[in-house]
């Protein structure tokens, strides 16, 4: 039995894309299955009857259910251990674990000025002074491991990671409201936007014509 991932929006849904993310990126086969989201009771109900959550996204693996999205791709990690979704070195895959849960857990103000909308003009707003504080928190944790491990290949860890499923969201959000960032920065943005999986989620959330209101506000 193939796996299943019940995502929402591409436009709007970051959590969707980052366990979708990781599997097209490392090449595991999976059936998607889209519920769009906000459209009414129907549609709730079809989420509902994968989780009880109420959540996307949700991978259905035969008889086993995962939901939350840091939980999925940690699955996954298990499941596959030959997509080497997280670093093989101990010490770096410590390291990529705690960026993954502090994108999982932090950066409220960043997600919740600057949400997820590729159809949004690219144009600045003003952020507050939390959000800054995130963005170069961000600008931080992306130009360390570039340092470190920018010997290895182009990622946040050298090969493509599961960290860079995690932070992938905020590239269309420092892109989509023309946050400024450093040129290392800007350059990690640029590899993660030729990524081939990257590129397939976002020329489908272009191609998405439901508009959620409550997401167009900013």
């Amino acid at each position: 039995m193939a796996l299943k991932l019940v995502i929402g929006n591409k436009n709007y849904s970051s959590w969707s894309m980052r366990p979708w993310l990781a599997l097209r990126a490392a090449g595991i086969p999976f059936e998607e299955v889209f519920i769009p989201l906000y459209t009414g009771q129907a549609d709730k109900d079809r989420i509902l009857s994968f989780t009880r959550s109420g959540k996307v996204p949700v991978l259905i693996d035969s008889d086993i259910t995962v939901w939350d999205s840091l939980s999925i791709i940690e699955y996954l990690a298990e499941r596959f251990p030959d997509a080497k979704l997280w670093p093989q070195d101990r010490a770096a895959r410590a390291h990529a674990r705690s960026i993954s849960a502090e994108m999982h857990s932090g950066f409220v103000p960043l997600r919740n000025e600057c949400g997820m909308n590729l159809h949004r003009p690219v144009r600045r707003v003003e952020l507050s002074a939390d959000a800054h504080a995130n963005v170069a928190r961000i600008e931080e944790i992306w130009s360390e491991c570039r340092a470190r491990y920018g010997g290895q290949g182009p990622f946040l860890f050298g090969g493509f990671t599961a960290a860079d499923a995690m932070f992938a969201p905020v590239v269309h959000r420092f892109r989509t409201y023309a946050i400024r960032v450093a040129p290392a920065v800007q350059a990690y943005m640029e590899t993660m936007m030729a990524l081939p999986a990257f590129a397939e989620w976002t020329e489908a959330g272009l191609a998405e014509t439901l508009v959620i209101e409550k997401f167009e506000t900013v």
